[in-house]
């Protein structure tokens, strides 16, 4: 029987962990990051702000120009971080880029009495992506609303399907505390997962779903988004699943260093340089994808010492 978690006792997460595995994580420094590249796994680090967020809006750009009305194509992006976005719709106005042919998943959103929350609630996910990036666009350039897809209880199948017939060539994510990419948290300890928490093939099994969100994920937000008003977080979201992940290309972490802490930040980076795959770390499955970019705004890595402030 594995160890109880530190912080939620009917969740798992990476405080379940072998000890000796997170202390050699932990010793992880800035030097060592881009040596944790190896096939199918590639590391990338930036010295400053602007550099980072610049290369994360690029993203977008690529992918959108790259599609057409014979071959769709587009990303998939996150809420965290958000920086990147009105770089992005900056750079097509300024440089005048044709992107109706290009397409957008937005990757998750709150769930409220059985319902995703819509455009006036002040944390919805699609408010941030449209009033950030995509209402920003000029019209005679900006794709047509049938091309910006968010998830909903009532369409959850059909954003599902256009992971089938439109090529998503980016899955683009920060990381949150429990080491998830969207909102695909570490799940409850329960049977027959009491011991043990699920194998890897049977978390994989998830598609686009509603879910139940881990305590350190509703803290995080509250902290990022909220003042730290964990009472205004909805414990519930719909999420992007492994399901559709994996029909993706290519998938593009990006670490600004205020979204995990610096523990979170090595670790991930060290179970996938290790293809260590644990479900108490979602974040460590993608060892088992083709191409995963891990992005570091250098500065912002910290480190694991530990010490009374």
């Amino acid at each position: 029987m594995r160890k109880i978690s530190s912080v939620a006792k009917a969740w798992w997460d990476y405080t379940t962990l072998d000890t000796e595995m997170l202390q050699e994580a932990a010793k992880i420094t800035a030097a060592d990051l881009t040596k944790l590249s190896r096939t199918g796994f590639s590391v990338k680090v930036y010295e400053n702000r602007d550099d980072f967020f610049l290369a994360e809006a690029l993203e977008y750009i690529r992918a959108f120009t790259a599609s057409t009305a014979d071959h769709p194509k587009g990303i998939c992006g996150p809420i965290g971080p958000t920086e990147q976005l009105p770089l992005v719709a900056r750079i097509i106005n300024e440089l005048e880029i044709d992107v109706r042919d290009a397409h957008f998943w937005g990757m998750d959103e709150w769930i409220v009495d059985g319902i995703e929350v819509d455009a006036s609630h002040p944390l919805s996910f699609r408010r941030a992506d449209m009033e950030l990036c995509f209402n920003r666009i000029d019209a005679h350039l900006r794709m047509p609303e049938e091309h910006l897809h968010f998830p909903t209880v009532s369409g959850l199948h059909e954003y599902s399907r256009l992971f089938d017939t439109v090529d998503c060539l980016i899955m683009q994510g920060g990381q949150g505390e429990t080491k998830h990419w969207a909102f695909n948290d570490p799940p409850e300890r329960r049977e027959p997962f009491t011991e043990l928490p699920p194998p890897a093939d049977v978390y994989r099994q998830q598609g686009a779903r509603i879910t139940d969100l881990h305590p350190m994920t509703l803290i995080q937000n509250a902290r990022t988004s909220g003042g730290g008003t964990v009472y205004n977080v909805p414990t519930r979201a719909l999420t992007v699943g492994p399901q559709e992940t994996w029909k993706t290309r290519q998938i593009s972490i990006w670490h600004p260093g205020w979204h995990d802490n610096p523990f979170g930040m090595r670790l991930t980076a060290y179970m996938l340089h290790n293809r260590i795959v644990d479900t108490s770390v979602p974040m460590s499955l993608l060892s088992e994808h083709d191409d995963v970019v891990f992005h570091y705004l250098l500065p912002n890595f910290g480190t694991c010492d530990t010490e009374m402030h």
